[in-house]
């Protein structure tokens, strides 16, 4: 089975990485089998996602060993993997992520603070390419208003810390919020997550049609 593996991953709390990799999945399933791999210990998708099986929901799986195993086991069974990793480095976990993923998304918000912390995360990624070199690593950005020029100006400055911001974006609305609380993703927010499902329709055909 042909199958691509996403890591999303950022060592800097409340950027929304498990806002992303939530709803990123469900975009992901309503394509094809997919599953998303709980690799944070926190274990915030845990508490996110109904325990009740919901109709266009991905399959969770919560992980906290034998990572590399589950992302074989994974990719062996499943069209699509996404795997949330932990807000840090030196527990092993996101660094197995990214020596076994094909894609890398690095959600960050856009100001200064943010831009500082994402250069662990550049390290981490020329790290992880001795050992997979076909990693594939984008910045996306998060919570951007609309015309924002913070945010372009965001885009620029991500891309000198040596890797690439995708050119879509995340918005800063409600609907991922209230679809937290309902432990649901946007996709199943009906009318009012229909924007949101835009932002993240966007983000997966720029990333899969990528040439």
């Amino acid at each position: 089975m042909d199958n691509t593996q996403f890591a999303v991953a950022n060592l800097k709390g409340g950027c929304g990485k498990s806002t992303l990799a939530i709803n990123l999945a469900a975009g992901l399933a309503a394509r094809d089998n997919t599953i998303l791999l709980d690799a944070d210990p926190q274990g915030t998708l845990e508490h996110w996602i109904n325990h009740e099986e919901i109709k266009g929901m991905p399959r969770v799986l919560a992980t906290n060993s034998d990572l590399s195993e589950k992302i074989s086991w994974a990719s062996a069974d499943h069209r699509f993997v996404v795997v949330d990793c932990p807000p840090a480095l030196g527990s092993g976990y996101t660094e197995t992520a990214l020596e076994m993923v094909d894609i890398l998304l690095i959600p960050v918000l856009p100001s200064p603070p943010d831009l500082w912390s994402s250069v662990h995360m550049v390290e981490a990624v020329q790290q992880a390419r001795k050992i997979n070199p076909g990693l594939r690593a984008y910045f996306v950005r998060n919570q951007v208003e609309t015309r924002s020029a913070l945010s372009d100006a965001m885009r620029q400055a991500l891309l000198s810390c040596g890797l690439p911001a995708l050119k879509n974006t995340l918005g800063r609305r409600a609907a991922y919020r209230w679809a937290a609380l309902e432990g649901i993703s946007v996709y199943q927010f009906g009318a009012r997550g229909k924007k949101a499902v835009s932002d993240i329709e966007s983000i997966i055909e720029e990333v899969l049609n990528h040439d």
